[in-house]
């Protein structure tokens, strides 16, 4: 399973509709999620209702601080004209020059979701190929797991042991649906395979 972030500064307009256009056109093997460094209260009333017009309900939906969990697994991520407000979000990066509907008149948001919706389209016809194989918030959560590690089993195992149980143990959560505590289960179940006399990992990488 892929993961792509989109990314604005109040997670209540742009990303909330990009995520949800996602939802709608992408394939089961790529989901999406959406955040914001200063989440609001609420999604816009102007773009519930807007969303509400062809088909998509987010009423129920709130928006949603983002957190280093989210940026460690996602495989792509998405920036909403958000400048130096937004986050640095440590994956492959897009940023989509789109006016924030805070505020705007129920046409101008329509325009700006149309338009959402084409760029997400075009997402995944041109670059899914692209975020499927795509392993840089792989290699990111792996480099983030090896300096403990290392640390604790230098003199047991080399790096390259050290490094290969890390890998092995991380690619097996690869597709969890629930992935707040991937590192710490990643890191808890190195250290445990590490410290046998012989690793499972390693004997089947």
């Amino acid at each position: 399973m892929k993961y792509v972030l989109f990314v604005c500064t109040h997670n209540a307009g742009r990303s909330q509709m990009a995520e949800a256009f996602f939802e709608r056109h992408a394939p089961a093997d790529i989901r999406a999620e959406s955040a914001g460094q200063e989440p609001a209260a609420r999604v816009w009333p102007e773009v519930i209702e807007a969303m509400a017009e062809v088909g998509i309900d987010l009423s129920a939906r709130r928006p949603k601080r983002l957190t280093i969990e989210m940026q460690l697994h996602a495989d792509w991520a998405i920036t909403l004209a958000c400048g130096a407000q937004c986050p640095f979000v440590p994956t492959t990066v897009e940023d989509w020059d789109v006016p924030d509907p805070a505020g705007k008149s129920l046409a101008q948001v329509r325009a700006i979701r149309d338009g959402l919706e084409q760029r997400v389209k075009e997402l995944i016809e041109q670059r899914g190929d692209a975020i499927r194989a795509d392993r840089s918030a792989h290699q990111l959560r792996l480099e983030r797991l090896l300096p403990d590690l290392a640390k604790e089993f230098e003199g047991r195992h080399s790096e390259a042991e050290i490094r290969a149980c890390a890998d092995a143990i991380l690619t097996g959560y690869d597709d969890a649906p629930v992935r707040s505590f991937v590192m710490s289960l990643a890191h808890r179940r190195s250290r445990e395979c590490l410290a046998q006399a012989q690793c499972d990992a390693l004997a089947s990488a």
